[in-house]
This record gives structure tokens, sequence and C-alpha cells, in this order.
């Protein structure tokens, strides 16, 4: 039976890494724009302002609604990093073993 030498790279994992990271910035930095794109739409009309967001029209409750859904992604990533590590471990585990009886 041949004997075949697998090898691994540490640097294969380096752009799922820079992924992550880039993600969490564009979401960290979205948020941000979202956030103050809805302060813009406080209008100071009657019972719209500031502290009483109740009045304010459909625009204010969709950056509302639209910064609620993005902000859940933050929330779950670090779920997905999880994943994400063991496909990988588990690659490198069923790609090991089956090298090796194969």
């Amino acid at each position: 039976m041949k004997k075949q030498t697998v090898q691994f790279d540490i640097g294969q994992l380096l752009p799922i890494g820079l992924t992550i990271v880039v993600l969490g910035i564009a979401l960290a930095y979205g948020l941000q724009v979202m956030g103050d794109i809805q302060s813009d739409m406080v209008t100071g009309a009657a019972g719209c302002n500031s502290t009483d967001t109740s009045s304010c029209g459909a625009e204010y409750n969709a950056t509302s609604d639209a910064i609620s859904g993005v902000a859940q992604i933050p929330a779950k990533l670090p779920l997905i990093v999880t994943v994400i590590v063991a496909a990988v471990i588990i690659g490198i585990i069923v790609r090991y073993l089956w090298m090796r009886y194969r």
C-alpha cells in the first residue's frame, strides 16, 4: 500500500478570516450610517421629535425596522463563525482519514 503525505497550510484559512472581519466592519459602519439616516427622518412636525417618535412618518419607521433587521446579522455572527470553523476542522479530519486509510 502506497502512503501519501497530505499537507495543509494555515494560510488557506486567511481568506475566510478576512471575510469575517470585513463583514463585521461593514455591518458596524452600515448600522452607523442607517442610524444617521434615521435621525434625519425626524421632521420636527407635530408629535414627531427626537423624544417622541410615535407620530413620525413611514420613512422613520422603515429605517427603524431596517436597523432592527440588519442588527440581527452581527448577533448571529458568532454562530456563523463556529459553523465555519467546525466545517474546516471536519474537512481536515475527513481528508486526513481518507488519505490514511485509502
